[in-house]
């Protein structure tokens, strides 16, 4: 299958961060959000919020982003959801990063990505949170489909809970930290048409200082810009407003993932959320 340079989700990202456009609007159904919106704690229910997110978002949010685990939690019938709310996301025309931190070596990360990235597959996304500890290379198999079929990764690098940063800020034989090691492989893997932003991306918590973890945000190259999935703000008590300090050079090309602050309160009023977020987002970029 050819993908043109304007299909591929680079290109497409890049659009979306020229508009100002850096929310990433997440779709958390979780038992005590759906309570929170009046609805029992079922498939269908995750669903109709996942839905709902994605006509909220659309032309407001660069992107919108379900967590897997809380429509997985239901079985085949959450699955059956979770691909409506991405046939959804597809016929609005949102970019989706499928939040499935899949991870594993061999044919079974293959099999990972082939199920989240494959054109034309029930569960298709645009992009795809990774898990990359078993090596960077452990994820050719989910890079072939970046190749091939224009697809996206985002790969964890420092993440703000705070049993990981024992790991992410040990060194490698090479002196880099394990953060870092990522962070610089994900830079290095591009394509030929990737003019402005990389197809693989990182995982930085916006609660964390950086540096702690290897990462001098200040010299982050301009082209290719490398994306930034951004949780920690709003509810977990980042602030945007901070958020060209916290990621410097990085911060044009930042996704700041909100869930929890867009979801509150139901579906009454959901769309004036996003679109106030949105908003903040793009005037604190």
């Amino acid at each position: 299958m050819t993908v043109s340079a304007e299909q591929r989700f680079s290109h497409r990202i890049a659009l979306e961060l020229a508009a100002k456009r850096h929310l990433c609007a997440g779709i958390d159904p979780s038992a005590a959000v759906l309570t929170d919106w009046g609805l029992p704690d079922s498939a269908a229910s995750a669903e109709r919020l996942g839905r709902e997110v994605v006509a909220a978002s659309a032309g407001v949010a660069a992107c919108v982003k379900p967590q897997v685990a809380f429509f997985e939690r239901f079985g085949a019938a959450g699955f059956t959801a979770l691909e409506r709310v991405l046939s959804d996301a597809r016929e609005a025309g949102v970019l989706v990063i499928a939040d499935a931190k899949r991870g594993d070596i061999g044919t079974s990360l293959s099999g990972y990505a082939d199920a989240w990235l494959t054109p034309g597959s029930p569960l298709e996304a645009d992009a795809m949170t990774v898990v990359a500890y078993q090596g960077f290379g452990s994820l050719t198999g989910a890079l072939d489909h970046v190749r091939d079929h224009g697809k996206g990764l985002f790969v964890l690098a420092a993440t703000s809970n705070p049993e990981a940063r024992a790991v992410q800020t040990a060194r490698r034989e090479d002196g880099r930290t394990v953060t870092q090691a990522m962070v610089e492989d994900a830079l290095a893997y591009g394509h030929p048409d990737d003019h402005y932003v990389n197809s693989v991306g990182v995982v930085l918590g916006a609660t964390l200082t950086l540096s702690d973890f290897g990462i001098d945000t200040a010299s982050a190259p301009a082209k290719p810009a490398l994306p930034v999935l951004a949780p920690g703000f709003g509810a977990q008590g980042a602030r945007i407003e901070d958020a060209k300090s916290i990621f410097g050079g990085l911060a044009w090309a930042m996704l700041a993932n909100e869930s929890r602050g867009i979801l509150a309160g139901g579906e009454q009023g959901l769309a004036d959320r996003i679109r106030t977020r949105a908003e903040a987002i793009a005037a604190a970029v």
